[in-house]
């Protein structure tokens, strides 16, 4: 008897080969593809609460505190009371995460161009656009161009009136 062939094994075995390329690819600046994500994110809003990335990147407590201590040590992050709420402490890129973060968005060309280089660039936009309609209709979301989407309604630092 021939089992079923799933489609969705395509996009999972292709998720995991993708993610151990980059995963090495990285290796050398001593960081992983989720790190790498959390850089990003704080190079694109200057700074955030680590309940505020755990969040946005689906992330328990527990694992953004294990990160965070880890990009501290690293001298990636720095983290310092938030200057409009003294209560909350936020981390923000150091100028070595600065510089690496720019190492990284060469190595996140560098699998595009490969991606575009194995099934073309019009296959690969549209295998780009795929991926981001599943993504939401999964309940995910792209990063902004602009910086993470806050929900000021679950604020982990709750801003007072004077």
């Amino acid at each position: 008897m021939c089992p079923q062939t799933y489609n969705f094994h395509f996009h999972l075995h292709f998720a995991h080969l993708l993610e151990e390329r980059l995963r090495s690819r990285l290796a050398p600046f001593g960081i992983h593809p989720r790190q790498a994500r959390i850089l990003d994110a704080l190079g694109r809003m200057g700074q955030s609460s680590q309940v505020e990335l755990a969040r946005e990147f689906g992330l328990s407590a527990a694992s953004m505190s294990t990160m965070t201590t880890r990009l501290l040590a690293a001298d990636l992050v720095e983290r310092h009371v938030d200057e409009q709420e003294q209560r909350c402490h936020v981390l923000e890129l150091t100028p070595h995460g600065d510089s690496l973060l720019a190492q990284i968005h060469r190595e996140w060309h560098e699998i595009d161009r490969e991606i575009s280089q194995f099934i073309g660039d019009e296959n690969a936009d549209s295998f780009a656009a795929f991926s981001l309609q599943l993504l939401k209709a999964f309940g995910g979301s792209p990063p902004a161009d602009d910086g993470l989407e806050h929900d000021t309604q679950a604020s982990t630092c709750p801003k007072t009136t004077a």
